[in-house]
């Protein structure tokens, strides 16, 4: 349950936050710690006071700054030229705080954004057309306007994505009323559904009421800073910032879900409400405790480097807490595992790249990094030959044979016992990453290697029953 009146001590936490996330001040200055092998790398530290993130289709990457400008990464390298400058509302935790692409973005170069209005007044979605690196000044279309705003500057959410179902979900935080999360007459405290033009959608939950009421997809959210979709089935998880007791991470794949608050925050013995899928505490100082969360990714559906052990888990981060954790979803309950610590602080915009390397942002230094995996050759073999081959029972396997070795420009496989045109060869390189994948036609395949650099290579060859995998070197 919670106070109406917040603590002296919390109040104090609220206002540290507030000058992290308007001042950028850094809360620790210590190296950051990962596993082994893996550290991060800064794309660009060039920002200032960024909020959210999304990488278009065609692998830019959108960035957004609280005082309204929208900055794009293009070949790895920061643009000068904003996309767009809005004139925005900037001060406490307004601004410029989302930014999502069309599904046929390809084709239409539609931009969507979620900003304050320069008065303060509301939090607005706006639609834009990307003309290259810019958005064109017209048409500027307003998608939906949301409810006024109280004088309170936090607890805005802000960001869009769309979901599996080409509708844009929208997160609204309560305006710091928690009252406001429990109304289903108003936009805010809530995640929304809406098409892409704002109107209603058929599905949603609510098809009577007030519009607002219709647009609600789940309610009793705080300050649904982020979210985020899974790729693939849809998913979607929001992360929601807690008061004094708990940070929270809620499935909200399917609708009309009551999150609790501000009558509950965590776990609840109240069948009215919906658990969350995790929570951690405000309460100590390790890498389970934080302040507010402010990121969450799925790290599924992906090709990556990163070891199998990472795959199938939702990574997440908090404002002040300076770690990165995730939780395995091959488990249930979800079990939580610690990742990075002493990362900094002030971070936010958790977001995994369509490279399969995990994003975030720091507005300590203005600057955008990337989570990089730099196996060695043995960490890579380990984890490319972690499952045990599964061979179907009764079937006698001849040996494979694999020649030249070390290769040189080309590299012969004679896999006999392979059913032909069902069989699939995936080399590796050092790394784990995937550089040929090819169908064997027949008992022996021929592999052009004079593209591949000296080293070691991997060679998984698997034709849905059985499975070989087989280390070569080439040298040229």
């Amino acid at each position: 349950m919670k106070t109406k009146f917040y603590p002296q001590s919390f109040m104090a936490k609220i206002r540290l936050i507030l000058t992290l996330f308007i001042t950028g001040i850094s809360a620790t200055s210590s190296a950051q710690t990962y596993p082994t092998g893996f550290n991060q790398a800064a794309v660009t530290s060039s920002l200032t006071a960024p909020t959210n993130m999304a990488f278009a289709p065609d692998g830019r990457i959108f960035i957004c700054e609280q005082a309204g400008t929208l900055r794009v990464i293009k070949n790895g390298s920061l643009l000068v030229k904003p996309f767009i400058t809005l004139t925005v509302n900037h001060s406490g935790e307004r601004g410029l705080l989302g930014v999502a692409f069309d599904p046929k973005f390809a084709t239409n170069n539609l931009v969507y954004l979620y900003y304050t209005l320069p008065d303060g007044s509301h939090n607005r979605i706006i639609r834009v057309k990307a003309d290259g690196d810019t958005a064109k000044a017209a048409p500027v279309k307003t998608v939906l306007d949301l409810d006024p705003l109280s004088s309170a500057t936090n607890h805005n959410g802000g960001s869009i994505k769309f979901g599996k179902d080409k509708k844009l979900y929208v997160a609204v935080g309560e305006n710091a009323n928690g009252a406001n999360a429990q109304n289903l007459d108003t936009y805010l405290g809530k995640l929304l559904r809406i098409n892409k033009d704002g109107t209603v959608p058929t599905g949603n939950p609510y098809t009577t009421g007030s519009e607002q009421k219709k647009r609600v997809w789940e309610y009793g959210l705080r300050n649904p800073f982020t979210f985020d979709v899974e790729k693939g089935t849809g998913r979607i998880f929001v992360d929601d910032v807690g008061e004094s007791t708990w940070e929270e991470i809620n499935d909200a794949s399917t609708s009309n879900h009551n999150f609790g608050w501000p009558n509950a925050e965590g776990n609840s013995a109240n069948p009215a409400y919906t658990n969350p899928v995790y929570v951690y505490s405000h309460t100590g100082t390790t890498d389970s405790t934080g302040c507010a969360i402010t990121g969450g990714a799925f790290f599924t559906h992906i090709t990556t480097n990163y070891p199998g052990v990472y795959k199938n888990s939702y990574f997440f981060m908090d404002l002040c807490g300076h770690w990165i954790n995730r939780i395995s979803l091959k488990t249930s309950p979800f079990k939580k595992y610690s990742f990075a610590t002493t990362i900094g602080g002030n971070n936010v915009g958790l977001t995994t790249g369509p490279d399969g390397n995990l994003y975030f942002l720091s507005r300590d230094n203005g600057t955008l990094y990337k989570i990089i995996y730099t196996p060695t050759v043995a960490s890579a073999e380990a984890s490319l030959f972690a499952d045990k081959p599964v061979n179907k029972p009764g079937r006698q396997l001849k040996e494979v044979l694999i020649y030249p070795s070390p290769a040189n420009s080309t590299l012969t496989i004679d896999a006999g016992s392979f059913i032909a045109n069902k069989a699939f060869v995936n080399i590796y390189d050092a790394k784990g990453l995937l550089v040929k994948n090819l169908r064997m036609t027949g008992t022996k395949t021929t592999v052009n290697t004079s593209s591949l650099t000296n080293g070691f290579y991997f060679i998984i060859i698997n034709d849905g029953t059985n499975i070989k995998k087989m280390k070569v070197e080439v040298i040229h």
